[in-house]
């Protein structure tokens, strides 16, 4: 019997993202029947984001190592009220999405700007993808942003998620200095 419930923690995950105004649309849950290794996604958005034009996109990556490292310490404990031993956690990925702008934004003043909103605590990495439909076309250039933050499997043991609550609220805040920012990216009369 697993220690860790990580499909009620996702559920969980989902019903902060709900009470810190996002939309949740989509599921998934992946296994790999090698390895076990288990991925799950979750697509939202913010309320005000409801036509577009942002996405966010929620990724747990849950390594059966780690858990079963983890539920191993738990076993050697005296009593199951002791602390849960640190050091075990699963990578959670934050990535935003844009559509093709017209007029994006430069990268370097866009990550200092969500480096200020995300904070320390929160990480947001900014990438660019130029595409060419033709080779005579001009580029359309997406944006894409990825916060990493990790998961503390004592954490989800104790069902202590003010973590992922302080997260889910700082996503809040990308998404909606992102979506300020998205109308005049996206404006085709500029």
């Amino acid at each position: 019997m697993a220690v860790i419930d990580v499909a009620g923690f996702v559920a969980d995950v989902k019903s902060q993202a709900i009470d810190h105004g996002f939309h949740v649309h989509d599921e998934r849950h992946f296994v790999e029947t090698y390895s076990l290794r288990q991925l799950w996604e979750v697509d939202l958005h913010p309320e005000e984001a409801c036509s577009g034009p942002i996405d966010l996109h929620l990724s747990l990556d849950v390594d059966p190592r780690a858990m079963l490292g983890f539920e191993d310490e738990i076993m050697k404990l005296e009593d199951f009220d002791d602390t849960p031993p640190k050091g075990f956690s699963f990578p959670l990925l934050f990535t935003w999405t844009l559509p093709p702008l017209p007029h994006p934004p430069d990268l370097l003043v866009l990550a200092t700007e969500l480096a200020g909103v995300g904070g320390v605590e929160l990480p947001v990495e900014v990438s660019a993808i130029d595409s060419f439909a033709s080779v005579t076309d001009a580029p359309e250039r997406s944006l894409s942003m990825v916060a990493r933050t990790k998961v503390d499997l004592a954490d989800v043991y104790l069902n202590n998620d003010e973590s992922v609550s302080e997260n889910l609220e700082r996503c809040k805040h990308v998404s909606l200095f992102l979506l300020e920012r998205a109308s005049q990216w996206l404006d085709e009369d500029l």
